[in-house]
């Protein structure tokens, strides 16, 4: 994609670039429309070879999973050993800190045997569809920079990079005209996680949420009748045209009109792929939907699977999101039971649900975190930031299930055995798309900028 085809020299100044490139109203994720139109050069691309996957659900838990207390088992034979613990947060001082013993018990579940904590009792059920990558690290040791490293690929802020799902919704648009490609449920920890970037608000996150009000202020006022709608979606449509006109330059601009005509189209098509009257007690029992703590976090799994079958390319789903993320376990590990309960049952529903209706195996489902945590408590029974070594995991896709790959060392804090940087994660995201991530790239400013650095490669030891 050539920037100078969409901001030409002479049109466009450096804080009307960066304005531009902001996250826009409601997200406007219409990448594919926009391209039908032809208004921007090559934004929807063709896959580089055979997807195995249509759709991805990204299961953000924001805050900081402990691998160790949930999918990375160590025994507690170094509990009260004093580890170094220098170059966390802002303190490069020297200073030893204990290591606390995992309280939790593990059980091997499934054809495969591997453990999983009894925190996740129900996603230990599913294991044998899901690879577990125990390897994963990343730079950032505090909460705002690792979620933007995780999001984008990036550390650097010189530019505005686009999150993951912004570039795919770029890439390959949705399947459905009347629903966005990149939607996102729950609070994200950061606007990061929402934005298109350079790449225009046009590719950015719309946010939705459950219940019978998918987005706020989209449905019309009930005293209006349909006649009275329709002459105002033609007065609308006709100052539209004049207003792309003058106005065609400003992808932001364009962006909000374009989310204007997508919000007119989902005011038909959103409120019946949020109406979940017709799905059974079975189905809803899944994912714990009328249960007091899975309630909330089930509708919102319920949903996502409702969209992955109507074409929405990617689903983000931020759990415990806000300030640091309530996954952020420093006081006490214990926190991490009541977030355990109520994600378990539902994503292990999602993956159940999405087998049985024959859709896992076109649904590719992330489960991630910024980064991990220590083996060592801060004089408390919590534990720390861990970039160094954390658990990410994949289903469904193209992914080889009952899966372990890569490992951290005996307690869990670095790690050792195939050690995958966070874009390795995101080339296999691309991979099973059907996208060549070393072509996912734009020119900004004459420099040349992609998503996934030259260094990656695709997690294949996860990948059937």
């Amino acid at each position: 994609m050539n920037q100078n085809a969409i901001y030409p020299c002479g049109r466009i100044s450096r804080r009307g670039f960066l304005f531009q490139a902001g996250v826009g109203f409601v997200g406007a994720a219409m990448g594919a429309l926009w391209a039908e139109e032809g208004k921007i050069h090559d934004a929807r691309l063709f896959p580089h070879f055979p997807p195995r996957a249509r759709s991805v659900v990204f299961l953000f838990m924001c805050g900081g999973v402990s691998h160790i207390d949930t999918f990375d088992p160590k025994d507690n034979k170094l509990a009260g050993a004093m580890m170094d613990a220098v170059g966390f947060g802002d303190n490069l001082a020297e200073m030893k800190r204990p290591v606390i013993p995992c309280r939790r018990t593990f059980t091997r579940y499934g054809q495969s045997g591997i453990p999983v904590s009894d925190w996740f009792p129900h996603i230990g059920g599913v294991i044998d569809e899901i690879a577990l990558v125990r390897s994963m690290w990343c730079h950032e040791t505090n909460h705002f920079p690792a979620v933007i490293e995780m999001a984008t690929g990036h550390r650097d802020r010189i530019v505005e990079h686009p999150c993951l799902g912004s570039w795919i919704s770029y890439a390959l648009g949705t399947e459905n005209k009347n629903l966005p490609a990149f939607v996102s449920f729950g609070r994200p920890s950061s606007p990061v996680q929402l934005s298109g970037g350079y790449l225009g608000a046009s590719v950015s996150a719309t946010p939705f949420q459950a219940g019978d009000t998918p987005i706020r202020n989209l449905d019309p006022p009930k005293s209006l009748s349909a006649s009275e709608r329709e002459r105002e979606m033609r007065a609308l449509e006709s100052l539209n045209q004049d207003f792309r006109a003058q106005y065609e330059i400003h992808s932001a601009i364009a962006a909000r009109t374009k989310a204007y005509e997508l919000a007119a189209r989902m005011q038909l098509c959103a409120p019946e792929a949020v109406n979940f009257s017709e799905e059974p007690d079975s189905v809803k029992g899944l994912y714990g939907i009328g249960e007091k703590e899975t309630d909330d976090y089930g509708k919102q799994l319920l949903l996502a699977r409702r969209l992955v079958e109507r074409g929405v390319r990617f689903i983000q789903v931020c759990h415990a999101g806000g300030g640091n993320g309530a996954w952020d376990a420093h006081d006490d590990m214990e926190s991490h039971g009541p977030l355990c309960r109520q994600t378990d049952k539902p994503i292990a529903g999602l993956i159940r649900d999405l087998k049985q209706r024959g859709l896992l195996e076109s649904t590719l489902v992330v489960w991630t975190s910024e980064f991990g945590r220590t083996p060592w408590s801060q004089n408390t029974t919590g534990r720390d930031h861990n970039p160094r070594g954390f658990t990410s995991w994949l289903a469904g896709g193209g992914v080889k299930g009952g899966t372990v790959y890569g490992s951290t060392d005996e307690v869990g804090y670095r790690a050792v055995e195939n050690p995958q940087y966070l874009s390795a994660l995101q080339a296999t995201i691309l991979r099973q798309l059907g996208l060549d991530y070393k072509k996912m790239e734009v020119e900004i400013n004459g420099r040349p900028v992609r998503l996934v650095e030259d260094s990656a490669q695709p997690i294949w030891g996860v990948l059937a």
